[in-house]
């Protein structure tokens, strides 16, 4: 088992920025991508950010590009989300995630954390 621990969410105003931290325990973290996730009330969980397991690939979803970055250190065992310029549309639980392989698609992830709440005022 893979256990992931989210932290960092919180409330922030429009504009404003946010780093997620994911804190990976119980099995080798460096021999899993790892991907983040949000659900929105009401909404669909959707794909955020993924990146390998040697970090050389990262991967967007098309509508975040450019003000969310994932990166990783191995060394910590942790995955991060840098998210900034946050809009109120950007309000949701978000999820970080481990597969065995890159993917935007949440079936593919095996292990998930319980996820940590962010909330972007107007």
């Amino acid at each position: 088992q893979l256990q992931l621990v989210e932290s960092g969410g919180g409330l922030v105003q429009a504009g404003g920025s946010l780093r997620l931290s994911c804190a990976a325990s119980g099995r080798t973290f460096r021999n899993y991508a790892m991907g983040w996730f949000r659900q929105a009330p009401g909404k669909e969980r959707e794909f955020v950010a993924a990146i390998t397991d040697n970090a050389v690939l990262k991967g967007y979803a098309d509508s975040l590009k450019g003000r969310f970055t994932i990166s990783r250190d191995n060394a910590k065992n942790t995955v991060y989300l840098q998210m900034s310029s946050l809009k109120p549309e950007d309000t949701a639980v978000y999820y970080c995630a481990a597969a065995t392989r890159w993917s935007s698609q949440a079936g593919t992830y095996d292990y998930w954390g319980q996820g940590t709440q962010v909330t972007v005022a107007s």
